[in-house]
């Protein structure tokens, strides 16, 4: 096989210089750790109504772990939501449960995800077109208020939140 290294073809290499305006940029990225976006206001700003709005609905109780229950974790998800003509819109922080690490018949006994399939949405789309109807669209302004669970989950404190002892986690 003939490739290009072996005919000496090379793509040149590139070399980023960070100038004041990229940096300026760098506030429109999505953030990679928790460190990254405590350190940029935009972003904290959205933790802290993620967070302020957790609280607000009572989703959970900071308590301490009992001994023998399963601990799940949680993490920080990052979000640049844009209009239209490629604006920003806003930042959107998530707080997410690490799922993975429940545990089947100690954390749940079954598991139910109501996910729309795009022909559900086609179909609604036609009929309301065909009848003439108006469309709206919404964002959910908090993820832990999409369901009532009948289990206690256990989980840690979000990382740069924590309140009261550290030793304690919500459930």
């Amino acid at each position: 096989m003939i490739t290009r290294s072996k005919h000496g073809i090379f793509k040149p290499k590139s070399y980023e210089v960070t100038t004041p305006t990229q940096k300026l940029h760098d506030t429109f990225k999505e953030p990679k750790t928790i460190k990254e976006a405590l350190a940029i206001p935009n972003w904290k700003q959205a933790m802290d109504q993620e967070y302020n709005a957790l609280i607000h609905n009572k989703t959970w109780v900071l308590t301490n772990l009992p001994a023998g229950a399963n601990l799940v974790g949680c993490k920080w998800i990052f979000k640049v939501k844009t209009n239209a003509d490629g604006t920003i819109n806003r930042h959107k922080a998530r707080l997410v449960a690490k799922g993975f690490n429940q545990q089947s018949g100690l954390d749940f006994t079954e598991m139910f995800s109501p996910v729309v399939k795009l022909v559900t949405i086609r179909t609604v789309l036609t009929i309301a077109l065909s009848l003439n109807w108006s469309l709206r669209q919404i964002d959910i302004a908090n993820a832990f208020l999409n369901g009532d669970l009948q289990e206690t989950i256990y989980m840690t404190q979000p990382p740069g939140f924590t309140n009261g002892d550290k030793n304690m986690d919500y459930y």
